[in-house]
């Protein structure tokens, strides 16, 4: 009978996190979506400037092959967001022959739209041990491995 009822609760367990996760994404997207809105953006144009802002000046084809898309739409993501004053393109330091996208100071600006979730991050994780947010780390990029192997796989028209 216990054996049961720890697989049922371990189950239960399972299966309220898998919920709280799916939460979490649908707030975090309309989030997203009220910042992109409020900076004048897209939704895609606003993953664009967190990815540069993650990687720092990038070329296009690297920020394409991190975005999953097509030169193409890379090339008119980069349009938006320099006609939106967010990014620029610049010729690298290193080869004069590559451009290189990076943010400009009004794309540092839009940080200040997400400070309050840093912060209260920041104040949730003080109450964890270093083992826990160790524990957190490896299941958040773990998770985001297998996402990418499923995204790779509908990408290649194999789901």
């Amino acid at each position: 009978m216990r054996d049961s009822s720890v697989k049922r609760n371990r189950q239960e367990l399972i299966e309220r996190l898998s919920l709280a996760i799916r939460a979490s994404q649908n707030i975090s997207d309309a989030f997203d979506e009220r910042v992109a809105e409020r900076l004048g953006i897209n939704l895609t144009d606003l993953r664009g400037l967190d990815i540069l802002s993650q990687r720092g000046s990038t070329t296009a084809g690297q920020l394409a092959e991190a975005m999953h898309l097509t030169s193409g739409a890379i090339t008119t993501l980069v349009d938006r967001l320099e006609a939106a004053g967010y990014a620029r393109r610049v010729r690298d330091s290193e080869d004069r022959r590559r451009v290189v996208v990076e943010l400009t100071a009004r794309a540092a600006e839009t940080a200040s739209l997400y400070e309050p979730l840093f912060n209260g991050s920041v104040e949730l994780l003080k109450e964890r041990t270093d083992e826990e947010l160790l524990l957190m780390i490896d299941f958040l990029e773990r998770g985001r491995e297998m996402v990418e192997k499923e995204l790779e796989k509908l990408e290649r028209g194999e789901a």
